[in-house]
């Protein structure tokens, strides 16, 4: 499966951003989908991770409450709502992939496909 991530941009603190990846290839809903970030000179690390239905979802306790991760399988696209942002959000922000009907998945190495990052900037 290939992976486009789109959405990002500058944003004031406290504001919101909606952030998308599509998804092209067969079988999008085998997949688990899921969120990372990488801040300058930091490691990319998890955000948010979503199982093939929908039905569960994980969310790194630093996003927990503000972030929303949602899929639509008819239009192979998911998505990150991502509200009261915070100057600390700032990252490049990647989707990845993983196929499995398991549960969600939180480990970077899990996942074997993974797009390109969108750039996300929250100013104070």
């Amino acid at each position: 499966v290939q992976l486009q991530a789109s959405g990002g941009g500058l944003v004031q603190a406290g504001g919101s951003l909606r952030l998308s990846c599509a998804a092209a290839g067969r079988g999008f809903s085998s997949y688990v989908m899921g969120w990372f970030r990488q801040a300058p000179g930091k490691d990319r690390e998890f955000v948010a991770s979503i199982n093939w239905s929908g039905g569960k979802t994980d969310y790194a306790d630093s996003v927990k409450d503000r972030f929303t991760i949602s899929r639509d399988n008819a239009e192979n696209m998911v998505y990150l709502q991502m509200n009261s942002l915070k100057p600390e959000d700032t990252a490049v922000y990647y989707c990845a992939a993983v196929q499995t009907f398991g549960n969600v998945v939180s480990t970077e190495s899990q996942y074997h496909y993974w797009g390109q990052g969108t750039q996300v900037t929250v100013s104070s």
